[in-house]
């Protein structure tokens, strides 16, 4: 039995001949265009395959309204999540968006058209309200809510969308489905029920397959394992890790009783109202049962240190509309193991006084981090070598240090030197980004100006967030004058790297010895006018005050600083 979809038709705007969709292609190329970010794109590819059913487009006000307040469409129909596109007064009065305007949506990633939008309204975007009437509070520790104050603009713009085509993705196609072909899916394997596990971000292991197998064998029905493979939280494993792992765990499953899709939805953790809205989306992919975990969709801590949700509110809310949604909710069990039966059993079905094991999340990413061993009762040897691979021990990933001083403060003789110690350490491979070097083969264009150094720092970064995920030990010199910079070379390095591991080294070598060493007289020609912007001298060196090294060369030997910066990397479980 293949479940109905959410106000009974599922609205699949793909479903159109070939000469219709060529012909709104040929429309959409000489229309006015928005560029869809990732969120954007996930919603809109919901709206077009009917996985947001009965939606057909971006919501308008009337339904905006009715969601906020009280979780349901302008027509009355159950819907807690706003699908909202945001613009920014320039793109109305640049895009001329008004009532019955016609605009192409376009994906930023290839520049590929995927939906003709036709205006219906703009209304006012209102970050705080939409925060709390939605998420619950207007807290930025919110990952939602911080997404909404950093990147809303100033109306949303509603409006019934024709679709072009879907996005097109190179990751694991043969596992993205429809609503209108995982339904076809069902149908064809003739399963008499779909179930759906638990909503998940985090890979699966011996004890989510335990329960989905339980679960399946006692309502008589099949498992669709549905990860979220669009926005999640961040911090979450990425989704490719996910997959495998997941793609791992398939076979483990009696055969015949699970399948494996993916789901393209950008999440926004809102807890028991996104557990309403998982169920809706399920209940339009065709399933008829619906795992809701403690604490679905939570986000963490808030503010003041205490949970967004209670533990239960995802699961009491889901139930309350089971009725109409149609679909039966199934509270999430925790499992645990028990050494003596080599079992897992349900922790409120465990013999009083029996031995159980466990292991947290926490102490799961720890035995990753160190290379611990993971004991084969937790996870299957496939999932710990996916893991493994994905996330190596310190030991074996990549890092950065920026070392960042005055010219002659010995901050070049400093990466010299410690790149020969690591490369005696061994392990890994060593890239040294020296300030000559760099200015020669990367910015030989680039002056000294305030945005010209800048913007060398912008490509060091770069260089060194690159070389930091690949797993090499990256040693850069520059000046890097300015906090802004240091700043954004630690971002950058931090997001691109995959790590935590970016260390800034201060070599606050003091302005007199630097100049006394000064072979070159650079400083000399400084103090005479004959080179402008010269920092130290006629541009200012803005002390880091959140350097993980502070050393001195007036008062410590090249060797003494190196040893203290291989310290530094030993206490950080990276060599």
């Amino acid at each position: 039995m293949v479940n109905p979809p959410h106000g009974g038709v599922l609205k699949d705007l793909l479903a159109r001949d070939a000469p219709m969709a060529e012909k709104l292609r040929e429309e959409a190329e000489s229309l006015p265009e928005i560029m869809l970010n990732g969120r954007q794109l996930c919603d809109l590819e919901l709206i077009i395959t009917g996985g947001f059913s009965p939606l057909e487009g971006f919501m308008n006000k009337a339904d905006y309204e009715g969601c906020l307040t009280n979780m349901r469409l302008a027509s009355g129909a159950l819907f807690p999540i706003p699908v909202t596109l945001d613009v920014s007064k320039e793109q109305v009065e640049t895009l001329g968006l008004k009532e019955g305007a016609r605009v192409a949506l376009r994906d930023a990633r290839d520049d590929t058209i995927i939906a003709i939008l036709t205006v219906s309204d703009l209304y006012d975007v209102n970050v705080s309200r939409e925060a709390e009437l939605v998420m619950g509070a207007d807290d930025k520790a919110h990952p939602a809510v911080a997404f909404l104050y950093q990147n809303a603009k100033d109306y949303y713009v509603g409006g019934n969308v024709q679709a072009v085509a879907k996005p097109q993705y190179f990751d694991y196609v043969e596992l993205r489905y429809t609503p209108a072909e995982l339904r076809h899916h069902f149908s064809k394997l003739a399963w008499p029920q779909g179930q759906w596990p638990s909503q998940t971000s985090n890979p699966m292991h011996r004890a989510h397959r335990e329960l989905t197998v339980r679960a399946a064998r006692q309502l008589q029905a099949n498992v669709l394992i549905h990860p979220v493979v669009g926005l999640t939280k961040p911090g979450d494993v990425d989704h490719y890790t996910r997959v495998r792992v997941y793609q791992s765990l398939m076979p483990r499953y009696p055969k015949g009783m699970a399948h494996l899709a993916l789901l393209p939805l950008a999440m926004r953790m809102a807890g028991p109202r996104e557990a309403l809205w998982h169920a809706i989306i399920r209940k339009n992919f065709g399933v008829t049962h619906f795992i809701v975990g403690r604490d679905h969709a939570g986000p963490g801590k808030n503010s003041q240190g205490e949970d967004f949700y209670g533990p239960y509110d995802a699961q009491d809310l889901v139930k309350k509309h089971t009725d109409e949604l149609g679909i039966e909710m199934v509270p999430f069990q925790m499992m645990t193991y028990l050494p003596d039966l080599d079992e897992y059993h349900p922790v409120d079905a465990v013999p009083e006084g029996a031995k159980t094991l466990n292991i947290s999340g926490t102490e799961l990413r720890k035995r990753l981090r160190s290379g611990a061993p993971i004991p084969d009762w937790f996870s299957y040897d496939s999932v710990v070598k996916t893991l493994r691979e994905s996330y190596p021990p310190k030991t074996s990933q990549g890092f950065t240090i920026l070392l960042s001083g005055l010219l002659n403060s010995g901050k070049d003789q400093i990466a010299s030197a410690l790149q020969v110690k690591l490369h005696e350490q061994g392990g890994r491979s060593v890239s040294l980004l020296l300030g000559d070097t760099v200015r020669h083969e990367l910015s030989s264009e680039l002056g000294f100006s305030p945005e010209d150094r800048h913007k060398n720092l912008q490509r060091i970064a770069f260089v060194a967030s690159e070389l930091t995920r690949a797993g090499a030990a990256v040693i850069a010199s520059p000046i890097a004058p300015y906090e802004h910079s240091r700043q954004m070379a630690r971002d950058t390095i931090l997001k691109g790297g995959g790590s935590n591991n970016f260390f800034l080294i201060h070599v606050a070598t003091p302005l007199e010895y630097c100049e006394k060493h000064d072979r070159r007289g650079n400083y000399a020609k400084a103090r005479r006018g004959e080179v402008k912007g010269f920092t130290g001298v006629d541009d200012v060196y803005e002390a880091p005050k959140d350097a993980d090294l502070v050393v001195d060369l007036s008062q410590q030997s090249v060797a003494e600083i190196t040893h203290s910066i291989v310290l530094l990397l030993e206490a950080n479980g990276l060599i």
